[in-house]
């Protein structure tokens, strides 16, 4: 009979929660090297995609509180990857807009990411990794 850990454990979401912790590890630890967290590299990322972006619509689009994103902007402000500046349609409003030093971090946590990426799928071949992002994107997609 097997235990009730051991059972857990050979589930399918238990399997998939353990390795999408150990890969987001990774791909943190990459990133620290650009001093920025997994939340500073989402925001300079929607930033750079959307913006510029009135903060509040910055804040909805990746579900941040209001209150946690003012500290991210304003660590991603200070160290030069984004400003704030009046919106244009609504001046009682900020604007988020990614720097020049911001996109180029950006490109950068790209290719850091991918490194760790690479290491969390290094026990698997060339083919496993494309037949395991098919599956993972089916599953994501399908919720």
């Amino acid at each position: 009979m097997t235990s009730a850990l051991a059972h857990i454990q050979s589930l399918p979401s238990w399997l998939v929660g353990r390795v999408a912790a150990r890969g987001r590890g990774l791909v943190a630890d990459a990133i620290a090297a650009e001093g920025l967290k997994l939340a500073h590299h989402a925001v300079l990322a929607a930033t750079a995609e959307y913006g510029p972006l009135a903060q509040a619509d910055l804040g909805r689009r990746l579900a941040i509180d209001p209150k946690d994103l003012v500290g991210l902007l304003n660590h991603l402000q200070a160290a030069g990857l984004v400003v704030r500046t009046p919106d244009p349609a609504d001046r009682r409003k900020n604007a988020v807009t990614a720097t020049e030093a911001g996109l180029a971090t950006l490109t950068r946590c790209a290719t850091l990411a991918e490194t760790a990426n690479a290491e969390l799928l290094a026990p698997l071949t060339p083919a496993e990794r494309g037949q395991l992002v098919t599956l993972l994107t089916r599953l994501h997609e399908a919720g």
